[in-house]
């Protein structure tokens, strides 16, 4: 059942900028969080009043069907079934007794370890399997306790399996429907007792490690799931938005409505006053269907002031990026072991260069929607998103509420991969749906989706390396100039004091480049691009920082090697010695290189001319929370530069594999996301704005040009790692290090296009 609570404000909402970025929900009242559309259907409560709760994310209804509530955003990577998957094997209830439904934003649903809703990193997982095994255990107990004195035996007596509990002197047996049932099932656990239960070993899953059916497909193929663009209310109407030509910092001067007044249907142009400072310039032709609010948004005459970033341009962001990398004084360390100058000006050989990326685009199939209806003092939002504590907020702030007002509907997504972090779908929502006093869904066009990304950042990175007279890798500086895309959020624990103490820095613009070489004198320092910061306000896109991080590692590990007269997997295998803090981890990662080295055959055949092989190895995404992953590279190098990828093969230490099935189909997608990136993604700015609008200029990786992908997934009992990112990290250098090897051009920069390896091979 749905209820929703009128709260009278007692006194003023802080409206400060930290509070509707920061302060979601804090109060944590009993609002009415509504069950979200999902397999269950909208009007489905989230627990029956006569059903078990062992934890927040599960419930047990009495005909034996298990809920799990899924805290993480579900683009399409299956998480709700993973969180499921875990909970069932600790459980011990039955496969087809699962079902899944995505959580609210209520405060009870906050992450186990992060503390926010936020989904991303690659840490779902990892950071969530442990309470999830224990919220499942705790339940098995709970429910094993209860049929013992049912029976008038001990506990210890009874197993578990396929949602029965069975006395198996007696053959006696309940199901955890009869218990449920029964009301008998009433043990609690204070968070010491969750901590102290014993846990299975790998050795004793019979769930976890196996490729059950994902429980959100039936409801995907058959038109039930709810997206958010499939939201329909009652009253509705419908928002196109209209976007300056400035990526950010324009403001309207004037709005012509005159001409949209003849569309049917018209009700309103709503200019967006946005105080979260998310959007600029943004105007809302409201509308009866979404067809007449285009229509009436396209009729709008707009007058705009461009603002600072009007005549800015992707050189410009270049430029001065080299103007900052070049000052010895600007950025702060990431990185800070042993002293790389000194180290440099004895080395017997001194190498250097200059990595960059360009701009890059989301553009999940799914485009960006919101729809927002007040309830009295309550705001709902229906959406997907992946960052409801912060999306909440900024909701909030645009309607000029307190946070804890704020209820957000979780949708399914139609892809996501970073960029439903964000909440500016939710801003031109909230404010339409307030001036007009009806609920209004927003669906951004495509060409608003993409001049309007949070796209991944233009980076510049120079890297110097110092051999010793054996060759060996003795110093390297890394500097790394870019947007700080978290710092923008205004989320203080989401950045990382600097090593020299110079204050905070976005760490989630240097991961990676505290690899798990051994180099005994290394800086890596971080250099925030005010211009692109403001220019392009950058988010994370799937791989963050590794994405560029790695692309000017790994390629600077084969220049060096190359320089040494030594094989480039060979060199990286000597680099991986495990010394000091790389202990454990340089092990895993030189495993996942020998293992992909020996899938695809890397130096044991004689490749035609024109063709050749590339090796990289990862430890995406952070290095507290890394997974291992390598990959061999094969291409063929036409003679027009042309770059043909044949196949991509790819290894990745996944510690405990939930679902086999899963993993495999998040390591090749992500590995072909990386090859589209490394050859042919690349969006530019011109006088502030972004020229690519759609997928006849922004072009990636399409069916026709896809190359066979090997996969070897490394299962060995570890804590289980997040695959859903490390591989498109990899996959960049990779095939670089291919062309060279294939026509001897070296590209340093992405995407590798025909023309640029022309180049490199006339160099």
């Amino acid at each position: 059942m749905n209820t929703h609570v009128k709260i009278t404000q007692s006194e003023p909402a802080d409206l400060s900028r930290r509070s509707f970025l920061v302060g979601s929900a804090a109060a944590g009242l009993a609002l009415g969080y509504s069950a979200v559309p999902g397999l269950l259907g909208a009007d489905q409560a989230f627990a029956a009043a006569s059903s078990f709760d062992p934890s927040v994310w599960y419930s047990i209804a009495p005909d034996g069907i298990v809920t799990i509530t899924c805290g993480k955003a579900d683009m399409g990577q299956h998480i709700a079934s993973t969180m499921a998957q875990i909970i069932c094997e600790e459980l011990g209830a039955s496969w087809k007794d699962m079902r899944v439904q995505l959580a609210s934003n209520d405060p009870k649903f906050n992450d186990p370890v992060l503390g926010a809703q936020v989904t991303g990193g690659s840490w779902s997982t990892m950071m969530n399997f442990d309470a999830m095994s224990r919220a499942g255990a705790a339940g098995r107990i709970a429910l094993t306790e209860a049929a013992a004195a049912a029976m008038g035996v001990q506990a210890s007596d009874l197993v578990v399996r396929e949602s029965t509990i069975t006395n198996p002197k007696s053959k006696k047996s309940m199901t955890f429907a009869e218990i449920v049932k029964s009301g008998k099932a009433t043990k609690t656990f204070t968070p010491d007792e969750l901590k102290a239960i014993k846990l299975k070993s790998p050795d004793q899953y019979t769930m976890i490690g196996v490729s059950v059916p994902q429980l959100d497909i039936p409801s995907k193929t058959n038109g039930t799931a709810k997206y958010g663009i499939d939201v329909m209310l009652p009253g509705m109407v419908h928002g196109a938005v209209v976007t300056p030509p400035v990526r950010y910092g324009a403001t309207v001067k004037s709005v012509d409505d005159s001409a949209a007044k003849k569309v049917p249907g018209f009700i309103k142009a709503v200019t967006l006053d946005d105080k979260t400072a998310t959007t600029t310039g943004w105007v809302v032709a409201v509308a009866n269907t979404y067809a007449n609010a285009k229509k009436a948004a396209a009729a709008l005459k707009i007058s705009y002031d461009g603002g600072p970033n009007a005549k800015l341009s992707s050189q410009s962001l270049f430029d001065e990026a080299k103007r900052l990398q070049g000052l010895g004084d600007s950025g702060q360390f990431f990185v800070k072991d042993g002293d790389p100058a000194a180290a440099l000006g004895t080395a017997a050989k001194v190498m250097e260069a200059e990595y960059t990326t360009n701009i890059n685009i989301h553009a999940p199939m799914e485009p960006m929607n919101a729809t927002a209806e007040f309830k009295g003092d309550i705001l709902h939002i229906y959406s997907g998103n992946q960052f409801a504590t912060r999306s909440g907020a900024i909701a909030a702030g645009a309607a000029g509420i307190d946070p804890k007002f704020v209820v957000l509907h979780q949708m399914w997504l139609g892809g996501g991969f970073g960029r439903r972090l964000e909440a500016d779908m939710m801003v031109p929502a909230v404010q339409a749906a307030k001036a007009v006093g009806k609920p209004v869904k927003v669906i951004f066009t495509r060409e608003n989706d993409m001049t309007m990304d949070f796209s991944r950042p233009l980076t510049y990175q120079k890297i110097k390396a110092g051999l010793d007279g054996d060759g060996k890798l003795v110093a390297l500086s890394h500097d790394v100039v870019s947007a700080w895309p978290t710092q923008r959020w205004g989320i203080p624990d989401f950045l990382s004091p600097s090593v020299d103490k110079k204050g905070p820095l976005d760490a989630f613009t240097v991961n990676g480049a505290d690899f798990f070489y051994t180099v005994p004198n290394h800086y890596v320092r971080a250099i925030k691009n005010e211009m692109a910061h403001n220019a392009t306000p950058s988010g994370q896109l799937r791989s963050v920082a590794p994405g560029w991080t790695f692309w000017a590692i790994e390629s600077m590990i084969d220049e060096i090697a190359a320089a040494a007269g030594k094989d480039p997997a060979q060199f990286r295998i000597e680099l991986l010695d495990g010394k000091g803090d790389n202990a454990g981890g340089a092990q895993r990662l030189r495993n996942t290189l020998l293992a992909a080295m020996g899938l695809a055959g890397y130096g044991t055949k004689q490749l035609p001319k024109g063709e050749g092989m590339g090796v990289a190895c990862v430890s995406s995404q952070e290095r507290k929370t890394a997974s291992w992953t390598a990959c061999v590279a094969h291409v063929a190098v036409a003679p027009s530069g042309e770059v043909n990828v044949k196949k991509l093969t790819v290894a990745t230490d996944v510690g405990t594999q939930v679902n086999p099935d899963g993993i495999r189909a998040q390591v090749e997608g992500a590995a072909l996301w990386g090859m589209s990136l490394a050859l042919l993604e690349k969006a530019t700015l011109k006088d502030g704005g972004i020229e690519q609008t759609n997928f006849d200029t922004y072009t990636p990786l399409r069916m026709s040009q896809l190359p066979q992908v090997a996969v070897s997934v490394i299962a060995n009992g570890e804590p289980a790692t997040g695959v859903g990112e490390p591989a498109v990290t990899v996959v960049a250098p990779a095939i670089g290090n291919a062309v060279f090897n294939a026509c001897g051009a070296r590209v340093r920069g992405l995407p590798i296009t025909a023309e640029a390896v022309k180049a490199a091979m006339k160099a």
